[in-house]
């Protein structure tokens, strides 16, 4: 008799139905887990054999092969014990085999019986939604999986309170939906940020129509400090984006506290970043920076710092908005639909311009580090913008607007941007970063001074077509901030063009 029982297996954000078949057969007596498991899962044996030891339980004297179907599959992670444990429990008659057959379940154990917390419990959740199943996850998991929707759920401490669930003879309720605490978050004001009214307006531009960025100026300028400011003026996740953004961080194991995360991201790696840390990768090909920071803010300091093949791996999720990981055996993709923040010196000491303080290798020294970044990388960035730096008089100026009154203004650029992509099919984006093709004709119709103007510029500077859209993108941008949704004007094209670090003729 062979006793089944459901769980996953993930293969980047798509979560892979997995059969745990436990077989107690007469023979010579063993304990086998077959169906490619790693380490972790072919460890969950001693686990469960301690677990059910500290229940005053035995395994039989007899042959117990445990399967996870598909065998052609591989199975990571810990989250396997508990399945494991219940299919043995149920093949020895101490709960109903049938009691089991609509729940996916997914739990690590503890060597005194306790369940304890696993990755990837919210996909595990949704999937089971969409699947018409139930679920049964650790405790300390079920705040985060409450959020999937109307479905069963049962969120046992040990597995002791799950037996006891399972023969009626103890009633576990339903886990409440909760937030993760992220604790206070400290984000600096706008007003904080002495003079670089120009470097302001740019980042409001690119917080409004959520676009890359690049801030180049000497040390010490504010650029990292506006950076930081970023999120202050950015509109809160949607609880779509929560979502979504949740079962990243649940596979990634950074869910904090078994709850939705409340802020979008805002990752900034250093600069020794590997190119698996930022794009994704490593044995169990865990989801990178640019999937962590999906809806939110991936702030790269110091950009000529990174590995060039780091940087260069950056050019097709900018495109696509997915973090595609190659593998012999397989692929993995994960969701990276981030806004790019970048920070950059603009020669090796700093001081590209300043008399008194640039080194005696310039302009070489400012040519060869500025060359870092490769030409296509750059066309991927919409804004480039210079930050100089600070005078002593605007050290000691009045503060300038806050991030309350700037973020107001980006809201409601927004709430446009959201209303006018509500009537197109797009691929789930609300904002004028990622309009192409038909789409971007039909929502940036350009006044006939403006037309010429961006054609003019386009043949004098030698611009790419890449470069013609993304100007057109930050013009339509700039035309919702200013209250003229219908067309764009010359002015609107002047001032995007002037963030492509290009003369105007």
């Amino acid at each position: 008799m062979v006793a089944r029982v459901n769980t996953v297996a993930f293969q980047g954000i798509d979560v892979k139905p997995v059969d745990v078949q436990v077989q107690i057969a007469s023979g010579v007596v063993a304990f086998n887990i077959v169906g490619l498991p790693d380490k972790a899962v072919a460890e969950s044996k001693e686990r469960v054999r301690a677990a059910l030891h500290a229940l005053g339980l035995s395994l039989p004297a007899k042959r117990l092969t445990v399967n996870l179907a598909p065998a052609d599959v591989a199975k990571e992670g810990s989250h396997y014990d508990l399945p494991i444990a219940l299919g043995l429990l149920a093949a020895m008659e101490i709960i109903p085999k049938g009691e089991l057959e609509e729940y996916v379940v997914l739990g690590e154990l503890s060597l005194d019986a306790g369940i304890r917390a696993v990755t990837g419990v919210l996909p595990a959740a949704m999937h089971a939604g969409v699947n018409d199943n139930k679920l049964i996850c650790p405790e300390a998991c079920g705040g985060e999986a409450a959020w999937a929707g109307d479905i069963d759920i049962l969120a046992p401490r040990d597995l002791l309170q799950l037996i006891n669930h399972i023969k009626g003879t103890q009633v576990m309720s339903r886990p409440v939906a909760a937030l993760g605490d992220q604790g206070p978050v400290r984000v600096p004001d706008l007003s904080e940020v002495k003079g670089q009214e120009t470097a302001k307006r740019a980042l409001e531009i690119a917080a409004a129509g959520g676009h890359n960025l690049l801030m180049i100026g000497p040390p010490g300028s504010g650029k990292s400090m506006m950076a930081s400011c970023l999120p202050g003026i950015l509109p809160p996740l949607s609880p779509r984006e929560a979502l979504e953004v949740s079962m990243i961080h649940s596979l990634a194991g950074t869910l904090p506290d078994g709850g939705l995360l409340k802020y979008r991201p805002f990752r900034d790696p250093h600069h020794s970043a590997s190119l698996p840390a930022l794009i994704g990768g490593g044995h169990r090909v865990k989801p990178g920076e640019i999937s962590l920071a999906h809806h939110g803010v991936l702030f790269l300091d110091e950009l000529p710092e990174f590995a060039r093949a780091t940087l260069e791996s950056l050019r097709q999720p900018l495109e696509t908005g997915e973090a595609l990981v190659a593998r012999v055996n397989s692929h993995v993709t994960y969701p990276a639909r981030f806004q790019l923040i970048a920070a950059m010196n603009p020669c090796r000491c700093g001081h590209l311009g300043d008399p008194d303080l640039e080194c005696t290798k310039v302009p070489r020294c400012a040519a060869d580090y500025q060359a870092k970044i490769s030409g296509p990388m750059m066309d991927r960035i919409d804004m480039q913008v210079d930050v100089p730096a600070v005078k002593v008089g605007d050290l000691g100026a009045s503060a300038g607007e806050s991030s309350a009154v700037v973020g107001a203004r980006v809201a409601k650029a927004r709430r446009i941007q959201e209303e006018r992509y509500a009537q197109f099919e797009t691929k789930g984006f609300t904002v004028n970063a990622y309009a192409d093709g038909k789409i971007l004709e039909e929502i940036a119709p350009l006044q006939d001074e403006a037309k010429t103007l961006l054609n003019r510029t386009m043949e004098s500077a030698k611009l790419s077509a890449r470069a013609y859209f993304r100007v057109l993108r930050v013009a339509r941008t700039i035309a919702d901030l200013s209250g003229a949704p219908e067309s764009i004007g010359k002015t609107h094209i002047a001032e995007a063009l002037s963030y492509r670090r290009v003369s105007i003729n």
